[in-house]
């Protein structure tokens, strides 16, 4: 297994993991998702999704609701799913297409530009100014044709800026051309959301509990970690396997966009702090874990792909999915009794390794924006209440 290695600072909890009472604390969570979720960038949709004006998606999390939709001059944009009025939700469901959004409780009208444009009895509120009232704007970004969207900006990194040292690497797979596959799947997982990524971004348990995942990659696979961007990747070799695995190196199609070292790499990318995306030759996943509760999440899957009829693809891209069923039901099966030990009293923090890169960095973010996460036993309760003192 190939490693790059972080700089490690001299920080005496970089050799620690995180402590366990941060994966069921109800306290923390609640600091957590208003410092590290509300100001982070989320996917939504590939903007192929919404292509007319009127057309949108809505991404539900952490209490919010927020609508993507295309205006009539073509741009996307965001609001949160709340009538200016009575908090109503505008709609419902993942997809749609409006080219008014019609509150269902009092007709208030909104335009896809988000404008307040029609109000019933609009005399009858003398405070009412429909210059003010419009729907409430999420910041967007659009990096190679997939919808981002952030419900806070804290200053924090683009999509772009964060995916900067990779951007050569995965310019050859054309995500701007790609279209849906597989519609959002949500899956819920009875694990704090934290553990779901740190099982995604851990190496060392590959060989392990992964059997055909070894089988496939042998001994190439490799993890590094740049600032705010994991990457794992693997060449798919020739050691024989199960019937899925066999089946999909022996008739992998050619990939004629994608250089000839792509052909068979598998590349995982894991962008901070919820959300990856696992890039093939035949198509890309993406995958959320949004967090429900301090001991609950669920995860938000898509599959995209260029367009390609062929009957082989088509085949070859069953037992991609078959394979990674199987790796889905192991990851399942490790971080539901992981989430178990981190609700024990016997468990404070375990040491990292210096080729848990991923790990010790994902671990470092969290502490800057927390710093209490340095804590091996969680703090009075009431905490996150208290004036916080600043060196």
């Amino acid at each position: 297994m190939a490693h790059s290695f972080a700089d490690a600072n001299v920080d005496p909890d970089d050799d620690f993991s995180l402590p366990g009472w941060l994966y069921t604390d109800p306290e923390y969570y609640e600091v957590e998702v208003a410092r590290v979720i509300r100001p982070s960038w989320q996917i939504v949709c590939h903007e192929s999704d919404i292509p007319g004006a009127g057309d949108y998606h809505t991404l539900d999390y952490i209490g919010e609701s927020v609508i993507a939709i295309r205006g009539t001059d073509g741009q996307i944009r965001a609001f949160t799913n709340v009538c200016r009025h009575r908090a109503m939700r505008l709609v419902e469901g993942p997809v749609g297409c409006a080219k008014k959004l019609v509150c269902p409780y009092h007709a208030w009208t909104y335009e896809a530009d988000g404008r307040l444009s029609g109000v019933p009895m609009k005399s009858d509120y003398p405070a009412l100014d429909t210059s003010k009232h419009g729907l409430a704007p999420v910041d967007v970004e659009i990096w190679r044709g997939f919808v981002f969207v952030r419900l806070e900006d804290a200053g924090g990194p683009s999509v772009a800026a964060m995916m900067a040292p990779y951007e050569a690497e995965i310019d050859p797979y054309r995500f701007n051309e790609m279209r849906t596959i597989s519609p959002v799947r949500l899956r819920p997982r009875a694990v704090n959301w934290k553990n779901v990524g740190d099982n995604y971004s851990d190496g060392l348990h590959i060989p392990v509990a992964h059997p055909g995942l070894t089988r496939l990659f042998g001994k190439s696979y490799a993890i590094e970690a740049q600032p705010w961007v994991d990457k794992m990747s693997g060449y798919l070799s020739d050691r024989p396997g199960n019937l899925w695995e066999d089946f999909y190196r022996r008739n992998l199609p050619h990939a004629p966009h994608l250089p000839e070292e792509n052909q068979k790499l598998w590349l995982y990318y894991k962008l901070w702090p919820n959300q990856a995306f696992d890039i093939y030759s035949d198509q890309i996943d993406f995958m959320q874990w949004l967090p429900l509760s301090p001991t609950t999440c669920v995860l938000r899957e898509m599959a995209f792909a260029l367009p390609d009829d062929r009957r082989e693809m088509k085949l070859v891209r069953y037992a991609n999915w078959r394979i990674n069923r199987m790796v889905n039901a192991e990851d399942t099966w490790l971080i539901t009794n992981v989430q178990k030990g981190m609700a024990s009293q016997s468990y404070a923090v375990g040491p990292l390794g210096r080729s848990e890169v991923c790990l010790r960095s994902f671990a470092r973010k969290i502490r800057e924006a927390i710093p209490e996460a340095r804590q091996h036993v969680p703090p009075p309760a009431g905490w996150s209440r208290r004036p916080r003192v600043v060196d």
